[in-house]
Order: structure tokens, then C-alpha cells, then sequence
């Protein structure tokens, strides 16, 4: 029963030869081959290894465990006879599989050819990928009890910080300081969580469908700007992702103030456009992307107000960004300002250029969307911008006159 049921959600993830997995498997090592040939290295703690390695594989499990794409394949499954345990370790265990060998694997290569390791750190981060999949499920199985999950987590995270700190010098075993405390106290949560999931049921991976739909109701006034934000108000998760934006916009301007002084600015300006969730409208919802495509007139209809959109969350973004430098080093400016009017609008136009000529699919869960390499297509573009502009500053007026010369395209597009 249990091999049954993992290889019918395998099927679905990797493809019915498995296709996908083999070719995220090469995909993996060649990036590892290539960079390590290279000889690019960047000198990375290993604790900090371990942390972005845990947050990341933790972050993909948990959307792929909250997929509303898995409602229809979990929805037969629970409605057969099924073995309570071999149920729950199967299906978390494709989808830690699908995590750890889709997703993970990219960082891991990443990190492994970038850095300087040792095989016992090797080890740990492995056993940090394989601790992270089994907390994710086990909290997402208590999400009722949603403080009683977060206090777990915080209290896990804490004491791993703890530990870094307390013996940040002494690095050993799995690469935090006290690295065997720190491996005994993985294994043990990790044995917790496994006993959480023991105790759990089948249903509690089910999602019910939500009565609520970002459908534009029949109204005399409906518009996309109404299906816009009920759009985001169905999807909590894209609004967290945004305020995690938010945050990276405050604290920004702190560590990169020490780099070149105001010339860097546009580098964060760009770093603030990688807001995957609201750049991918037409990609996750192939039924509306059918009624734009069919209907007569939606290329402006559609693709105008979208822009418009996307450019009010970039400008969301950088006027906290500026604020924040304001507070902590002053001297804003006109041309900053013009600045991120710039780089906003560009981000929008070029995300949903993107969005309507070169749309995602063949995507089997959401996660699949959030992680597809075409979202840094956009960002490393303003990035090169911004390196343009902070070797060369003489380009930012050409570059305000150009954004002058788009807005009237723009406004003349809409209003005519």
C-alpha cells in the first residue's frame, strides 16, 4: 500500500518516467561541474550554510505541502481504503523527495562548488535537509494549533543561534559551533517530528476548497483591479511573500550603505523587484490566461492594468527602501526618487512582456512556479542596469529621459 500510493504522487511530481528528476539531477551537476571548474569561491561560514540550507528546504516543503494543485490526487487517494501511517510517511515522503531533489539539490550544488567544505559538514547539512522536511510536515500536520507550531519552530531556531553564537569560533562536526550538541539536538527534534507524523492522519494534509474565489463578480463597475486584489486576499501566502519584501526594503540600505555610498542605491532598487507571486497571474491560472488570450482587445485591456499593478507593489517596496535610507543615512534626492520610479516601472513592464509572450507551463505544483529559474530573468536585468549606472552615472539622465518617453507610451496606450 505504501509503495502504491508513493509512486502514484511520484508519478504526478517527477512524471510518469521520471523524467523531471533526472533531469534536475543533471541539471544539478553540471551547475556544480561548471562553477567548480571555474574556481569562483566566496568564503561562507558553515553555520550559515546549514541556515540557508534548513530555511530553504523548509520554505519549498512547506508549499508544496500547502499546494492547492495536490487537493484533486489527495482527494482520490483519501477516498479509497488506506493504511493511516503508510499514508502519511509515503506522501511526505515524495514530497521531501520532490523538496530535497528539485529544489535543494540547486543550493547544494551551489554551495558545495562555491565554498570550502569538509566531508562531517557534508554530512550535516544533509541531516539539516532531512530534519527540515520532517519538521515542515510535522508542523503543517498541528497548522490548527498554529501557536503551538510556531513556538516549536522559534524555539529550534533559537537554540541553533544560540549555540552558533555561544561557540561561533569553534567550528566542528556539522559546522556550527558545539556541532555535536547541536547534531544530537537535530537528531532528537527530528525523532519528535517523526513521532508527530506517527500520530497523524491522512486528512490532515487535505485542504478543503476555499469558498472564497478572485473571480471578478457580475457587477455594472467589475474591473481587474478588483480581481487583482481579491487575487491576493485568496492567497495568503503571496501576501507574505510581499511583506517579507517589505522587511528586506527596511533593513536593506543597512548593509549595502558601506559599499559605494548613494551610487549603489539602484542595486537595491533591483534586488526589490524579485517578487515572484505577483509576476506570474497568467502562469498559475491557465483559465484566465484562455479568456484573455480569446477574447478580442484583452492585449491592452489586460496587459495595461497588470503593469500598473506590478508597478504599485515595486514603488510599495522602494519607497520603504528610501525611507529606511533616509532615516539611517539621509541625503535622499530627486534623482534617487526618479530612480525608483525607474527601475519599478521597468521591473513591471518587462515581468508582464514575460508573463504574456513566454508564459510557465507544464508546472505540476505551485512550488514548481515559484522556483522556475525565469524568475531572476528580470531582477539580473535591473542588476546589469544598475551596474551600468553605478560605473557609469552619467547614464541616469538618459535613463529618466527614456522613463519619461515610456510613461507617455503608457498613458497614450491607455487612454486612447
Amino acid at each position: 500500500m505504501m509503495k502504491m500510493t508513493g509512486k502514484a504522487f511520484a508519478k504526478k511530481l517527477f512524471g510518469a518516467k521520471y523524467e523531471r528528476l533526472s533531469r534536475n539531477l543533471f541539471m544539478d551537476v553540471m551547475v556544480f561541474w561548471g562553477l567548480y571548474i571555474a574556481g569562483f569561491q566566496v568564503q561562507i561560514a558553515s553555520f550559515v550554510r546549514v541556515l540557508m540550507i534548513s530555511a530553504f528546504t523548509a520554505g519549498v516543503m512547506w508549499q508544496a505541502l500547502s499546494s492547492k494543485d495536490n487537493t484533486v490526487e489527495l482527494t482520490a487517494m483519501l477516498m479509497l481504503p488506506f493504511h493511516r501511517r503508510e499514508f502519511v510517511f509515503s506522501y511526505v515522503g515524495v514530497l521531501g523527495a520532490y523538496t530535497l531533489l528539485t529544489k535543494t539539490g540547486l543550493l547544494f550544488a551551489v554551495l558545495l562548488a562555491v565554498s570550502a567544505w569538509k566531508p562531517v559538514e557534508l554530512v550535516g547539512m544533509i541531516l539539516c535537509m532531512i530534519h527540515a522536511v520532517l519538521m515542515t510536515a510535522a508542523v503543517y500536520s498541528v497548522r490548527k494549533y498554529w501557536y503551538v507550531g510556531g513556538f516549536w519552530a522559534v524555539a529550534i531556531v533559537s537554540a541553533i543561534l544560540f549555540m552558533t553564537i555561544e561557540d561561533s569560533r569553534s567550528v566542528d562536526s556539522i559546522g556550527f559551533g558545539n556541532g555535536l550538541l547541536a547534531g544530537l539536538l537535530l537528531l532528537v527534534n527530528g525523532l519528535f517530528a517523526v513521532l508527530i507524523l506517527w500520530r497523524a492522519d491522512g486528512y490532515v494534509f487535505y485542504q478543503k476548497e476555499s469558498k472564497k474565489s478572485h473571480a471578478v463578480r457580475q457587477r455594472k463597475r467589475a474591473t481587474l483591479w478588483r480581481y487583482f486584489f481579491r487575487y491576493l486576499n485568496c492567497h495568503k501566502n503571496y501576501l507574505l511573500n510581499t511583506a517579507v519584501m517589505w522587511c528586506v526594503a527596511l533593513v536593506l540600505p543597512y548593509f549595502i550603505r558601506e559599499m559605494a555610498g548613494l551610487s549603489v542605491i539602484p542595486v537595491g532598487f533591483a534586488i526589490l523587484s524579485l517578487n515572484t507571486p505577483i509576476c506570474i497571474l497568467l502562469s498559475c491560472d491557465p483559465d484566465l490566461e484562455l479568456a484573455v488570450r480569446f477574447l478580442p482587445g484583452q492585449k491592452r485591456r489586460f496587459c495595461i492594468p497588470y503593469c500598473l499593478f506590478i508597478f504599485l507593489c515595486n514603488m510599495a517596496a522602494d519607497v520603504i527602501f528610501l525611507c529606511s535610507w533616509q532615516i539611517q543615512n539621509g541625503s535622499v534626492t530627486v534623482h534617487m526618487i526618479a530612480g525608483a520610479v525607474f527601475f519599478a516601472l521597468q521591473s513591471a513592464v518587462l515581468s508582464v512582456l514575460l508573463e504574456w509572450f513566454y508564459p510557465i507551463r507544464g508546472w505540476k505544483i505551485e512550488s514548481d512556479l515559484w522556483h522556475h529559474p525565469r524568475k531572476y530573468m528580470v531582477p539580473v536585468v535591473m542588476l546589469l542596469l544598475a551596474g551600468a549606472v553605478f560605473s557609469c552615472p552619467v547614464l541616469l539622465p538618459v535613463l529618466l529621459s527614456a522613463l519619461a518617453v515610456e510613461i507617455l507610451i503608457l498613458l497614450f496606450i491607455f487612454f486612447f
